[in-house]
């Protein structure tokens, strides 16, 4: 969910005769993002993008522009109902076309924050949105917020031919992953890869690597990718933190996975990646 498909124009957000003219023009493309659902076209591959008379009323968010064509976002209000064939991000994400991939994750954040941020956080005023609908002022106050996103870090920890994984109490039999975690105040994303290891396994690690980023806007984090290298391997589970945690060998990984004991990430997840990529190819069976 990481590729750029579009210029985001962050310099037109504060341009309001431009961003009139561009909601007025029929070329512009719209968005519909309903309590996280929008529509698809009828192979189910890619959004029905409409035109700026069609979209209901809600509030709007500039998108940006791809290939001259500028688009936005609408997020319709409480009285729209979204049908239920209207798709997902985090469920059809893999199979949508890169391109409505980016704007979708952009859209998806900005909602995220938009429905968790409907008064001020200082004074408890309401807000009106500004810029493009990326900033929103309190009307009491005066206050200004901004969209905001939370790091965390994702890694996969290995001791030479076996990698570590782990799971959560609430997930369904077999399903592991990679560790992950948010990232303290004051914190190095190494260090916090460290401690997250530490704390939801017991393993102490070192030589921690950078692999890659990715926007994961459920609600809205960035999760930034590691390899790190195990020195000790003896596992101690937090149970407040995982319910499982194992060290898994490729050929252990391939096999179970080909028999459906063992169920990874989907293809929407950098945690995938990072498998795959210490795997040395792709694996059968996701989420």
């Amino acid at each position: 969910m990481s590729q750029r498909s579009h210029e985001r124009i962050g310099e037109r957000r504060t341009d309001d005769t431009w961003l009139a003219e561009t909601w007025a023009d029929p070329g512009t493309r719209v968005l519909v993002l309903a309590g996280g659902r929008f529509p698809l076209t009828d192979d189910r591959d890619a959004v029905r993008w409409l035109a700026p008379a069609e979209a209901p009323e809600g509030e709007r968010l500039l998108l940006g522009e791809r290939q001259g064509v500028v688009h936005y976002a609408v997020l319709p209000t409480k009285a729209f109902r979204a049908p239920d064939d209207w798709g997902q991000l985090r469920e059809l994400g893999p199979d949508l076309a890169a391109v409505d991939r980016g704007f979708l994750v952009q859209a998806q954040a900005m909602w995220e924050w938009r429905r968790a941020h409907r008064f001020c956080g200082r004074c408890g005023g309401g807000l009106v949105a500004s810029r493009g609908g990326y900033v929103l002022q309190c009307e009491a106050c005066g206050r200004q917020h901004f969209p905001r996103t939370d790091p965390a870090v994702i890694m996969l920890v290995t001791d030479g031919e076996r990698a570590l994984l782990g799971r959560q109490a609430v997930w369904p039999e077999g399903r592991f992953s990679t560790l992950a975690g948010f990232v303290d105040p004051g914190e190095s994303l190494e260090d916090a890869v460290a401690r997250e290891v530490r704390e939801e396994a017991g393993i102490e690690v070192t030589e921690v690597t950078y692999f890659g980023n990715q926007p994961w806007p459920f609600p809205s984090s960035l999760m930034v990718g590691f390899f790190a290298r195990a020195t000790s391997t003896e596992i101690t589970i937090d149970d407040d933190e995982i319910e499982d945690a194992r060290w898994f060998t490729r050929e252990e990984m391939r096999a179970e996975t080909e028999a459906g004991q063992l169920v990874l990430p989907g293809g929407i997840s950098i945690s995938r990646s990072l498998i795959e990529a210490w795997y040395g190819g792709p694996l059968p069976g996701q989420w």
